[in-house]
């Protein structure tokens, strides 16, 4: 998918070699420019690269040669970089990095020793515990390890140190490049105060707000009414959503900010907040600007990145669908302006709000980093943007003015995250028991952090991968997303594959009437009711499940005992029966499928699903690797991947592991858990495994805050335990009015998904 802009003066050893190949280039014949170029080579690695180039050389016209001369002005990129981060983006620019011939460094935690970054990097090191405040925010760390290993640049991919001014500064003063803007435009614009104050000098469109260092109760909330209500609170250094809140009434005010600054302080170490006027039909569109040491500054046009959850992008195209030409051209100068008015270099994201009741747009924040939605803009362009990147931070000017920028097609990002949108979009965490991506094309890009074998940890961001398609046109491109996410797999934490499906065939979405509030406006056709599994589906996770359980071999071959399953020695006809329980609306339904066997891999069976029964005569089974079966009728085959997963044990019958199945079918996913026979459920009658009143973690959390303590009265909707997990808060609230009977954890202590943490009594 990548394809780098490698030439052989690119890689001259000096400054005087240089000099002397644009000497020649100027009035060279076509034999002399090619002997230069294989001259100058500047190691034998790189040899093959400028041989290509050479060949090409030998038929070049004119403009090629006035473009090698300006080539030949270009300074060799960096050997070794170090990359600052880890998961999806490390990768991506680790791809980027050995297409480049440039070796690499991982920096990993303690969770993080196995993980994909650091099999792919030349050289990996370890900078400390899980908690990202003791590893990937070490800058001392990071920094001993870059000049550990002598590397000459580090790329802090997004998120962590990304906009960090302080850590470019450090790298500077060390002689090591940091591969983004100088820290200054770090400050300028990593301060959502100042760099509105810098936007409005600049001509650049702002929404009316408070952007005051007065950081006391009192003036942000006399400012947020007379801004008027809503408004929205926003972490200053803020960014992805952190720090976040909209407010409605001054009755939630004092809630609602407590909570943004709590936030900001954690997530960026500055609890200082801006209060702007929230806009209700607002649609993120933001502009991928890019700046050289030159003074050159020009737009890879413009981004729409309004569907979002918890004030996260979930999906995010290019172009922005339904623009004017006129209003693609002012978000692309504007934006411009925004980068020069701090002199930027490098990747940048200025983002703005477009409102879809006025047509009129306003800055809102700048990112002074690669942003995860990038590969949009590399599919319409055809380009490359960590390579541009490493050019950029290695002092060569930009290879393209804004006249010569490509723009073709359309493209669709669609992140993959462990997260249960059912739950609210909370994060999920654990194994990746089994992934499989779609097959990669032309128009087909997966960017993957994590493989199969690898955990979701709870101390960051839940992001697991990203899916990229391109199409000559918008439902083009759609097309591609669904028929992509239909082969796209993960199995061992909840995902939201599913409902990206969902919403990428939503009629509204199709005819791109897109904005901020996308989801919570159609969340009830997005989610829709739990529809109960197929009988076609339940039959086969149970066909499969007994070829597990009665699957025997003796050195690869059948023995008497598999052979002569079908019967008993009465002569009776064996029967098994499967059970499955599977969450519904009112909690779990349980489904049933009785197996007759007939002989080796044929079965008459019968599933009962919501009371109703369905029939299934002769039906044949053939296994087709370890997690896939193929079961065929005198009608229909169908093809499933079903992985299984123990669980622990079953919390009445300590003996008994839970068995999970994820079953795969026809694009859908589903999770089946296999039910205890009868004979184990019956020892413990009488045991209840939920308790009324209870309060328990609903995802792997940190306590930050408990509200109440024993004895204490509460009422409905009052803050009973604040969580953490993936850098995001959540507040548990009691859904009736009662006393505090027992508190099971404190603040700091990690809980697991469905822990107690506290028990409410009646009053």
């Amino acid at each position: 998918m990548f394809k780098p802009r490698r030439t052989a003066i690119r890689f001259l050893a000096s400054q005087s070699e240089r000099a002397v190949a644009t000497a020649r280039l100027g009035g060279a014949s076509k034999t002399t420019v090619i002997g230069s170029a294989l001259i100058h080579a500047a190691s034998p690695t790189k040899t093959v690269p400028v041989l290509r180039q050479a060949r090409s050389l030998a038929t070049a016209s004119t403009s090629t040669l006035d473009s090698l001369v300006q080539d030949a002005q270009q300074l060799p990129l960096f050997d070794k970089i170090l990359i600052a981060n880890r998961g999806e983006i490390a990768c991506r620019v680790i791809r980027t990095a050995k297409q480049l011939g440039i070796k690499t460094v991982a920096v990993y935690s303690e969770v993080d020793r196995n993980a994909l970054h650091v099999q792919l990097a030349d050289e990996a090191f370890y900078i400390g515990p899980a908690p990202s405040s003791e590893s990937y925010l070490r800058m001392d760390r990071i920094l001993e390890v870059a000049l550990q290993t002598g590397a000459q640049a580090v790329h802090p991919g997004y998120g962590f140190l990304s906009e960090n001014a302080g850590f470019a500064q450090k790298l500077f003063e060390h002689g090591i490049v940091f591969i983004g803007p100088p820290a200054s435009a770090i400050v300028s614009m990593g301060s959502k105060s100042e760099s509105k104050d810098i936007m409005i000098a600049a001509g650049v469109p702002c929404v009316p707000g408070y952007h005051g260092q007065d950081q006391s109760f009192d003036v942000l909330l006399s400012e947020a009414k007379q801004i008027g209500f809503p408004v929205l609170i926003k972490a200053v250094m803020g960014g992805g959503g952190k720090g976040m809140r909209i407010c409605f009434s001054e009755a939630d005010f004092l809630e609602s900010l407590t909570s943004a600054q709590r936030e900001a302080q954690k997530s960026f170490g500055d609890s200082r907040v801006l209060v702007e006027k929230y806009i209700v039909r607002p649609r993120h569109v933001e502009v991928q600007v890019f700046g050289d040491t030159h003074g050159n500054v020009i737009s890879l046009w413009e981004r729409d990145c309004s569907v979002q959850r918890r004030h996260q992008k979930i999906i995010e195209e290019a172009p922005a669908p339904g623009l004017s030409a006129e209003v693609r051209a002012q978000l692309g100068a504007k934006a411009v302006a925004a980068a020069r008015a701090v002199g930027y270099t490098g990747a940048g994201t200025v983002e703005f709000i477009y409102d879809t009741d006025t047509g009129l747009f306003y800055f809102m924040e700048m990112n002074t980093r690669l942003q995860v939605e990038h590969p949009v803009t590399e599919m319409i362009t055809g380009l490359d943007l960590v390579e541009w990147q490493l050019s950029v931070a290695a002092g060569n000017t930009l290879p393209l003015d804004q006249s010569s920028v490509p723009l073709h097609g359309h493209a669709f990002e669609a992140r993959i995250y462990a997260e249960n949108p059912r739950n609210n979009f909370l994060p999920d965490a654990g194994p990746l028991l089994h992934t499989r991506v779609p097959p990669v094309s032309r128009s087909v890009r997966v960017d993957e952090g994590f493989k199969t074998g690898s955990r979701i940890e709870v101390y960051y961001d839940p992001l697991i991968s990203k899916l990229i398609v391109h199409g000559r046109t918008r439902k083009d491109a759609l097309r591609q997303l669904r028929a992509a996410l239909d082969q796209y797999q993960v199995a061992g934490v909840t995902t939201n594959i599913d409902f990206l499906k969902t919403l990428s065939a939503h009629p509204a979405f199709i005819e791109a009437e897109v904005e901020t509030g996308f989801i919570d406006k159609y969340r009830e056709d997005l989610l829709g009711p739990m529809s109960p599994p197929s009988p076609e589906l339940l039959l086969q996770a149970a066909l499969f499940s007994y070829s597990r359980e009665f699957r025997h071999t003796e050195n690869g071959k059948q023995s008497p005992w598999t052979s002569l399953t079908g019967r008993r020695f009465g002569g009776d006809v064996l029967e098994k029966t499967v059970s499955f329980s599977v969450p519904s609306e009112g909690g779990t339904e349980r489904h049933s499928v009785v197996l007759s066997v007939l002989g080796p891999n044929i079965f008459n069976c019968t599933v009962t699903s919501n009371g109703e029964k369905t029939t299934f005569e002769q039906v044949r089974t053939t296994i087709r690797g370890p997690h896939d079966i193929e079961v065929t009728t005198a009608s229909d085959k169908w093809h499933s991947t079903i992985i299984p997963h123990s669980v622990g044990q079953d919390p009445l019958i300590s003996t008994l592991p839970i068995r999970h199945f994820y079953v795969f079918h026809r694009g859908k996913s589903t999770t089946l858990t296999e039910v205890l026979p009868e004979w184990a459920t019956s020892r413990a009658s009488g045991t209840s495994a939920v308790i009324s009143g209870n309060l328990r973690a609903p995802m792997p959390s940190v306590i930050v805050d408990v509200r109440v303590k024993v004895g204490e009265k509460v009422t409905v909707g009052q803050a009973i335990v604040i969580l953490e997990s993936m850098k995001t808060e959540t507040i548990l609230r009691a859904q009736k009015e009662g006393v505090v009977t027992s508190v099971s954890c404190k603040k700091g202590e990690m809980v697991s998904e469905g822990q107690q943490l506290v028990e409410l009594g009646d009053l």
